[in-house]
């Protein structure tokens, strides 16, 4: 079965904890690819300053030299929301139902999945792998709402193998290298003239710096 993982989000901009995520769950997963798909309008975050069309082209600058990533611009091209759901159901029509898919997230992310738009559909699209975020001093953990505590148990396995024999339905957690990188920490350093340097690839900083980005 082919296997692709797949990462959103507004890669505002993209940084070394994307990618070294994406390349351990790859190896993990035994991923054939792993395409990352820039969000447009993100439905629970304000729209991001920065367009979309830069997000996208940092993102390609920074996946360039490695053949399992690929840019995948379909939030970009479509009008309204940019709904998980909706790219799911885009990937499906496009693949059909042979295919592993399995989206990659934070736990912190999961803990507020019961927000999202159709959110219990989702694992009948895709399988979801969970990834813990590094942990802030003094940061209170959140714990699950019923519903996600449920809906977990429901579907859980502890064998990242079971994702690559099936072609959706479950979610299972990986542990990787904890890189405490932020979009947001980048942002608030170009702005007060830091260095950002070895925070995210060269070709990415000299592209905001070119363009003047944060």
């Amino acid at each position: 079965m082919h296997t692709i993982g797949i990462l959103g989000g507004t890669f505002n901009p993209i940084h070394f904890g994307h990618l070294r995520m994406a390349q351990e769950l790859a190896e993990s997963l035994s991923l054939n690819e792993v395409r990352f798909i820039p969000s447009a309008n993100p439905p629970h975050k304000p729209a991001p300053q920065v367009s979309a069309d830069h997000r996208a082209a940092m993102v390609q600058l920074a996946i360039a030299n490695n053949p399992l990533f690929s840019l995948d611009n379909r939030e970009l091209l479509r009008v309204g929301n940019s709904y998980t759901y909706d790219t799911l159901r885009s990937l499906r029509d496009e693949l059909g139902m042979q295919t592993s898919i399995t989206l990659m997230m934070g736990n912190d992310a999961f803990t507020k999945l019961n927000t999202w738009h159709r959110w219990d559909e989702l694992l009948s699209l895709c399988h979801i792998c969970l990834v813990a975020r590094p942990q802030l001093p003094n940061q209170p953990k959140i714990g699950l709402p019923k519903t996600l505590e449920s809906y977990l148990q429901a579907h859980y396995t502890e064998l990242g193998d079971d994702l690559a024999k099936n072609a959706f339905g479950l979610i299972t957690m990986q542990h990787i290298t904890a890189l405490d990188i932020s979009s947001t920490a980048i942002r608030e350093a170009v702005k007060n003239q830091h260095s950002v340097r070895y925070l995210l690839p060269d070709d990415v900083l000299s592209y905001m710096q070119a363009h003047q980005l944060y």
